[in-house]
């Protein structure tokens, strides 16, 4: 026993020491809030000038130098907003549509597609394995005006151009998808999928019954990455017609239109950014508890 103690003491010592060192003083705690406090508001302040500029009238939206906040409230931005969509030959509620069945269908078909391709580079072996997985690093490479022009070929080669398939194909072939769920996947233990196959589960069942929910934090952060840029997508490359394109096309349009619009430019640019981060503080929620919640180990 004298001899467990004495070999203990010393691993209580560093362990002491160790944390001392971890353990910064008020004036380290100090800068670092106050480094972080003015990332913070470096980062919300475009944020607060998007929401005071949509409620402010002409005088002081051309008003030099530019007031940060609001002094005048006014909600004649969004009425002359609607006003200009409801004029249009095309209606409002058309754009929502394309809108919808663009991002809706990019962003989960990316998910799945993104999931099912990843279950066997993370949990089979099969010949070729290692390759096809460096081929997708590689894809990740380059940029996407790279590839832009042998993605207009290959749509028109398909005969899919001026159609909603046009923009949502090439949203479910993107690398990044696949990475970070092979990625994740990885560390789900291989006694988990052995066990449903002892019991008599299918490939599919296991893939969609147990892998799926326990990777649950990467295709919800996959989805809010797909939906920001499916959101941004105004479709000019590949639909001709007005009632194939989104509403990101027909709100750049207005906000194109000069001095006399920029009341509805100003609308135009708090919709534009309100959407994709409603949709962020929607599903954060859900990753922040099933990251604390799904931890596992072999």
């Amino acid at each position: 026993m004298k001899k467990q103690n004495e070999t203990m003491k010393p691993k209580k010592r560093l362990f002491k020491r160790r944390a001392k060192r971890l353990n910064r003083s008020m004036a380290g705690n100090t800068l670092l809030f106050v480094l972080m406090a003015i990332c913070g508001v470096a980062m919300v302040l475009p944020l607060v000038m998007v929401i005071n500029n949509c409620l402010k009238p002409l005088d002081e939206l051309y008003q030099f130098p530019p007031k940060i906040f609001v002094r005048n409230p006014t909600l004649e931005n969004f009425t002359d907003l609607f006003t200009l969509m409801n004029n249009s030959w095309v209606p409002f509620s058309r754009y929502i549509l394309n809108t919808i069945i663009i991002t809706g269908g990019g962003m989960v078909g990316h998910v799945l597609i993104a999931s099912m391709a990843a279950y066997p580079l993370a949990k089979h072996n099969f010949p070729g394995k290692k390759i096809l997985f460096q081929m997708v690093v590689l894809s990740m490479m380059f940029s996407w005006t790279v590839t832009q022009t042998p993605q207009y070929m290959i749509i028109s080669w398909l005969h899919i151009n001026n159609t909603y398939w046009a923009l949502i194909l090439p949203a479910c072939s993107f690398g990044m998808g696949l990475y970070l769920m092979k990625q994740f996947m990885e560390q789900l233990p291989d006694s988990l999928m052995e066990s449903a196959r002892l019991d008599g589960a299918s490939e599919f069942h296991i893939f969609w019954k147990i892998v799926m929910p326990n990777v649950k934090p990467a295709w919800l952060t996959l989805a809010i990455f797909q939906f920001q840029q499916m959101w941004g997508n105004t479709g000019s490359t590949f639909l001709r017609d007005e009632q194939l394109k989104p509403l990101q096309y027909s709100l750049q349009q207005i906000a194109a239109g000069g001095a006399a619009r920029a009341g509805a430019a100003a609308a135009v640019t708090f919709i534009i950014a309100a959407v994709p981060i409603t949709f962020f503080l929607i599903c954060q929620k859900n990753v922040l508890e099933t990251m604390t919640s799904s931890g596992m180990k072999d």
